[in-house]
């Protein structure tokens, strides 16, 4: 049994349960737990002997409403090319999750980095939130303080609410700044436009004047030079 594995099979002793390994590159250990256990899972991870994950060295938000879709075509060159796809069900990309619908509270998820100084380990936690219309979460700051910014950033651009953090206001963008640009529902072009007024003499916030528009695929034409017979053809002649 390698190092990690070893070490894999602590954790899910420590943890007892509470929270189950997911799949991650070989070299990584990945975890999921229930927003009911998140304050307990973070704790035992930073507390137990055998595990001391001390440091909390960043974490994201994530929004899963298009996972498993997809806009591109990149496995393989077609007719239309490697290029943004203009046909969507619904208004939404196709893809595999058409068949089957993403279960409800599965939406949002908050997704920790954990670092173990002493033992030179890392550990990655996520956790979905229950509800998808207002997601809310436990905060992380009582386990470990730097989890503050990170989370301040996650309700800014994703609209995740942590229950219990200090001082919850935006990070990145303005005081007025209406939705969360990183949501996959957000506008590219955004939902309002700033600019400075000179009779007004201040700035002034209106409604974005940008038309939105989808890229048109760009059409590969077929290339005579590997025509199926011509290959044939010089086959036979080198022969």
């Amino acid at each position: 049994m390698s190092d990690l594995a070893a070490f894999a099979v602590t954790v899910d002793e420590v943890l007892a349960g509470s929270a189950k390994r997911v799949d991650s590159l070989p070299d990584e250990l990945a975890y999921e737990c229930e927003p009911a256990h998140l304050l307990a899972v973070a704790t035992a991870l930073r507390d137990h002997p055998a595990l001391r994950f001390e440091m909390l060295v960043d974490l994201a938000g994530v929004d899963y409403l298009d996972y498993g879709r997809s806009e591109w075509k990149t496995l393989s060159a077609t007719g239309s090319g490697f290029s943004r796809g203009v046909t969507r069900a619904g208004g939404r990309p196709a893809g595999p999750l058409e068949a089957e619908e993403r279960p409800s509270g599965r939406r949002f998820a908050v997704v920790a980095q954990l670092l173990s100084i002493s033992g030179n380990r890392r550990l990655r936690l996520r956790s979905f939130c229950a509800d998808d219309d207002e997601p809310i979460i436990d905060s992380l700051v009582g386990v470990w303080a730097s989890a503050n910014w990170f989370e301040r950033e996650a309700f800014d651009l994703f609209g995740i609410l942590f229950r219990g953090h200090p001082d919850l206001r935006r990070l990145l963008t303005d005081y007025g700044f209406i939705g969360h640009p990183f949501r996959k529902d957000f506008p590219l072009i955004g939902n309002v436009e700033v600019r400075y007024d000179p009779v007004k003499q201040r700035v002034v916030y209106e409604p974005v004047s940008i038309e939105p528009r989808t890229l048109v695929p760009r059409v590969i034409r077929h290339d005579n030079r590997y025509d199926p017979a011509l290959i044939e053809g010089r086959g036979s002649a080198n022969g």
